[in-house]
């Protein structure tokens, strides 16, 4: 079953992540990871960061001759800012020693405070370095490798954002997954380009006043096999597994399957899609997607449906946040690190990751199979199961 593990801190030497699990015989290049992390680094509203840090990503094990081995595979993502830094050199340093500048006025609405009383800590450094959102980098590293695994069924998955500030998409039109290209285009990766220039414009409002902005991301998957999850064990539901991946997300405080805040003001006549029979495919078809494209726990085979929220960010360019000085117990304001006014658009790309990896963890898990092509052979086999 598909499983990974990622380590390193923001300003460190490196993050790296080891995915275990993908069958042996699966094409990966380097070039298809570096282009999944590329695309997490867009998104206007993102800090100057974004522009001089290059993901430098390095094969270190489980692939020979663009092939997986069917062994760990493990990739070494390294921080450049570290590399030309000699401030990140010290400051970071994995040798004995202790930092000239601590920390000790935790962030509102960060790990600071909470992390620093966990682990017995006297400096914010030792958890918001771990706790920053640069570890998703190692997670769409991952990620790409799912997407890789998923494209041999036929599943694709993308993600538009919805609603930027208080800017909200009233009836998202939904996009298919040969959309990608011009989503990722768009300055604030939205759909709908009528709403396009007014997120822009809260961006550059909210830029203005130091101050930052949350959002919403769609994320859609395409060619979902049917019978993906379970409905048999709590902890086995699809819907379940997608809630608490994308809840993992740094700033992420809310979820969605479907239309599930919206129907659970209807009535029941009009909260469920309808089943019909597709004589020309020779299949079973709901004919709307208010449940997200899963029943039961379990996919149905209709495009999947997960919205992600995400909070605005807590480090802000004009720091305004009332905080307590944990060494002198004075009140101050909250200190300043480099930060975004927003990574909606970002955060989108590493929720279409968090879907993939839940998507290919279960479809490893019906379908089993050492090699690519004993997994494709099994799933084969499943689809003509369904439609004898």
């Amino acid at each position: 079953m598909l499983r990974y593990l990622t380590a390193g801190e923001s300003h460190g030497q490196a993050l790296t992540v080891t995915v275990e699990g993908l069958p042996a015989g699966l094409s990966v290049t380097k070039e298809q990871i570096q282009s999944e992390l590329a695309r997490r680094r867009l998104g206007f509203g993102r800090g100057p960061r974004q522009r001089f840090e290059v993901d430098d990503i390095e094969l270190l094990g489980g692939i020979r001759h663009g092939r997986t081995l069917g062994s760990p595979v493990s990739i070494m993502i390294r921080n450049t800012e570290w590399f030309r830094s000699d401030v990140w050199h010290e400051e970071m340093s994995p040798a004995p020693g202790k930092t000239k500048k601590p920390l000790t006025t935790p962030r509102p609405g960060h790990a600071d405070l909470t992390g620093m009383q966990k682990y017995g800590f006297d400096d914010a450094r030792d958890v918001l370095e771990r706790a920053s959102a640069r570890e998703t980098a190692a997670r769409v590293a991952a990620g790409a490798l799912a997407k890789l695994l998923l494209a041999e069924l036929g599943t694709t998955v993308i993600s538009h954002v919805i609603q930027l500030g208080a800017e909200r998409v009233d009836t998202p039109a939904r996009p298919e997954s040969s959309d990608l290209a011009a989503i990722d285009e768009s300055p604030v990766r939205c759909f709908d380009k009528k709403l396009e220039s007014r997120m822009i414009t809260a961006v550059e409002d909210a830029a203005r006043d130091g101050d930052s902005l949350g959002g919403v991301v769609e994320v859609l998957a395409y060619g979902v096999p049917v019978g993906l999850g379970s409905h048999v064990h709590w902890d086995r539901k699809l819907d379940g597994m997608l809630a608490q991946a994308i809840l993992s997300i740094q700033a992420v405080k809310g979820v969605e399957i479907g239309d599930g805040f919206e129907v659970a003001g209807r009535r029941g006549s009009a909260a469920h899609d309808a089943i019909s029979w597709d004589e020309l495919q020779g299949t079973y078809a709901r004919e709307t997607s208010l449940a997200g494209g899963t029943e039961g726990g379990m996919s149905t085979g209709e495009v999947l449906v997960v919205r992600a929220a995400m909070k605005p960010l807590a480090t802000l360019n004009r720091p305004t946040l009332k905080t307590v000085d944990m060494k002198t117990k004075e009140e101050t304001v909250s200190f300043k690190e480099r930060t975004d006014v927003t990574a909606v658009p970002a955060m989108g790309v590493v929720a279409e990751t968090m879907v993939a990896l839940v998507l290919a963890r279960e479809a490893q898990r019906k379908f089993g199979g050492d090699s690519l092509t004993e997994f494709v052979r099994n799933w084969r086999s499943f689809q003509e199961s369904l439609r004898q």
